[in-house]
Protein backbone atom coordinates (compact mmCIF):
# COMPACT_ATOMS: atom_id res chain seq x y z
CA UNK A 1 0.00 0.00 0.00
CA UNK A 2 1.01 3.28 -1.00
CA UNK A 3 2.25 5.74 2.12
CA UNK A 4 2.16 8.95 0.52
CA UNK A 5 -1.04 10.39 -1.38
CA UNK A 6 -1.85 13.29 -3.25
CA UNK A 7 -5.29 14.87 -2.42
CA UNK A 8 -7.12 17.49 -4.31
CA UNK A 9 -10.51 18.78 -4.98
CA UNK A 10 -13.05 21.63 -6.16
CA UNK A 11 -15.46 23.65 -3.68
CA UNK A 12 -17.83 21.23 -3.85
CA UNK A 13 -15.44 18.35 -2.52
CA UNK A 14 -13.98 20.61 -0.07
CA UNK A 15 -15.50 19.45 3.51
CA UNK A 16 -15.23 15.93 2.47
CA UNK A 17 -11.82 16.22 1.14
CA UNK A 18 -10.39 17.63 4.65
CA UNK A 19 -12.23 14.44 6.74
CA UNK A 20 -10.71 12.30 4.35
CA UNK A 21 -7.26 13.91 5.12
CA UNK A 22 -7.64 13.43 8.50
CA UNK A 23 -8.71 9.93 7.75
CA UNK A 24 -5.73 9.21 5.75
CA UNK A 25 -3.40 10.19 8.52
CA UNK A 26 -5.19 8.41 11.42
CA UNK A 27 -4.28 5.73 9.05
CA UNK A 28 -0.50 7.02 9.67
CA UNK A 29 0.13 7.95 5.80
CA UNK A 30 1.55 10.91 4.47
CA UNK A 31 -1.09 13.70 2.45
CA UNK A 32 -0.10 15.70 0.05
CA UNK A 33 -2.94 19.07 -0.02
CA UNK A 34 -2.70 20.04 -3.72
CA UNK A 35 -6.09 22.49 -2.88
CA UNK A 36 -8.72 23.64 -2.93
CA UNK A 37 -7.80 25.74 0.24
CA UNK A 38 -10.78 27.89 -0.49
CA UNK A 39 -14.83 27.63 -0.55
CA UNK A 40 -15.25 30.01 -3.41
CA UNK A 41 -16.47 28.55 -6.71
CA UNK A 42 -12.61 27.03 -8.69
CA UNK A 43 -12.39 24.95 -11.88
CA UNK A 44 -11.61 21.45 -10.67
CA UNK A 45 -8.92 20.80 -13.30
CA UNK A 46 -6.57 23.07 -11.49
CA UNK A 47 -6.39 20.66 -8.65
CA UNK A 48 -7.31 17.42 -10.56
CA UNK A 49 -3.83 18.27 -12.91
CA UNK A 50 -1.37 18.43 -9.57
CA UNK A 51 -2.71 15.37 -7.86
CA UNK A 52 -1.97 13.49 -11.62
CA UNK A 53 1.46 15.00 -11.64
CA UNK A 54 2.13 14.21 -8.40
CA UNK A 55 1.13 10.48 -8.31
CA UNK A 56 3.07 10.27 -11.83
CA UNK A 57 6.17 11.90 -10.34
CA UNK A 58 6.28 9.21 -7.48
CA UNK A 59 6.72 5.51 -7.55
CA UNK A 60 4.27 3.81 -5.31
CA UNK A 61 2.08 6.94 -4.12
CA UNK A 62 -1.52 7.37 -4.97
CA UNK A 63 -4.55 9.60 -5.00
CA UNK A 64 -7.45 11.05 -3.96
CA UNK A 65 -9.86 13.39 -6.06
CA UNK A 66 -13.02 15.23 -5.10
CA UNK A 67 -15.47 17.11 -6.74
CA UNK A 68 -19.23 17.27 -7.04
CA UNK A 69 -20.12 14.37 -9.53
CA UNK A 70 -16.43 13.01 -9.02
CA UNK A 71 -16.71 12.86 -12.81
CA UNK A 72 -14.80 16.17 -13.60
CA UNK A 73 -11.89 15.21 -11.56
CA UNK A 74 -11.84 11.50 -12.72
CA UNK A 75 -11.63 12.79 -16.43
CA UNK A 76 -8.84 15.50 -16.01
CA UNK A 77 -6.77 12.39 -13.91
CA UNK A 78 -7.50 10.60 -16.76
CA UNK A 79 -5.75 12.96 -19.25
CA UNK A 80 -2.51 11.68 -18.14
CA UNK A 81 -0.41 8.71 -19.57
CA UNK A 82 0.05 6.77 -16.54
CA UNK A 83 -2.26 7.48 -14.52
CA UNK A 84 -5.95 5.32 -13.93
CA UNK A 85 -8.47 7.35 -11.77
CA UNK A 86 -11.21 5.72 -11.32
CA UNK A 87 -14.82 7.21 -9.79
CA UNK A 88 -16.54 5.32 -7.06
CA UNK A 89 -19.63 5.43 -4.99
CA UNK A 90 -19.21 2.30 -3.01
CA UNK A 91 -16.60 0.04 -0.89
CA UNK A 92 -16.97 -2.66 -3.60
CA UNK A 93 -16.34 -0.78 -6.85
CA UNK A 94 -13.24 0.88 -5.22
CA UNK A 95 -11.99 -2.23 -4.25
CA UNK A 96 -12.39 -3.52 -8.18
CA UNK A 97 -10.62 -0.54 -9.63
CA UNK A 98 -7.18 -1.42 -7.41
CA UNK A 99 -7.92 -5.33 -7.80
CA UNK A 100 -8.60 -5.33 -11.67
CA UNK A 101 -7.33 -2.30 -13.16
CA UNK A 102 -4.49 -0.89 -10.75
CA UNK A 103 -6.20 2.19 -10.42
CA UNK A 104 -3.80 4.76 -9.09
CA UNK A 105 -6.71 7.61 -8.43
CA UNK A 106 -9.66 7.20 -6.53
CA UNK A 107 -12.89 9.70 -7.36
CA UNK A 108 -15.22 10.61 -4.89
CA UNK A 109 -18.68 11.96 -6.06
CA UNK A 110 -18.86 14.47 -2.78
CA UNK A 111 -22.64 15.11 -3.43
CA UNK A 112 -23.75 11.88 -3.62
CA UNK A 113 -22.10 10.55 -0.63
CA UNK A 114 -21.87 10.64 2.90
CA UNK A 115 -18.89 11.07 4.63
CA UNK A 116 -19.11 7.90 6.25
CA UNK A 117 -19.64 5.87 2.78
CA UNK A 118 -16.40 7.95 1.30
CA UNK A 119 -14.14 6.61 4.37
CA UNK A 120 -15.40 3.17 3.96
CA UNK A 121 -14.63 3.36 0.26
CA UNK A 122 -11.43 5.12 0.45
CA UNK A 123 -10.68 1.98 2.97
CA UNK A 124 -11.89 -0.55 0.77
CA UNK A 125 -9.35 1.47 -1.93
CA UNK A 126 -6.20 1.52 0.18
CA UNK A 127 -6.85 -2.10 1.45
CA UNK A 128 -7.24 -3.82 -2.28
CA UNK A 129 -3.79 -4.99 -3.96
CA UNK A 130 -3.79 -5.39 -7.72
CA UNK A 131 -3.70 -8.88 -8.56
CA UNK A 132 -1.87 -8.81 -11.98
CA UNK A 133 -2.03 -11.55 -14.06
CA UNK A 134 -4.91 -11.52 -16.66
CA UNK A 135 -5.76 -8.22 -15.49
CA UNK A 136 -1.97 -7.06 -15.93
CA UNK A 137 -2.88 -7.97 -19.76
CA UNK A 138 -6.07 -5.47 -19.46
CA UNK A 139 -3.79 -2.56 -18.07
CA UNK A 140 -1.34 -2.82 -20.56
CA UNK A 141 -3.84 -2.50 -23.47
CA UNK A 142 -4.74 0.57 -21.87
CA UNK A 143 -1.78 2.14 -21.29
CA UNK A 144 -0.89 1.61 -25.35
CA UNK A 145 -3.87 3.33 -26.16
CA UNK A 146 -2.03 6.75 -25.25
Amino acid sequence: MAQHLYIGSDHAGIELKHAVKDHLRARGLTVTDKGTHVKDSVDYPDFAHPVAEGVLGETDALGILICGSGNGVNITANKHVGIRSALAWSPQVAALARQHNNANILALPARFITTDEALRIVDAYLDATFEGGRHQLRVNKIEAAS
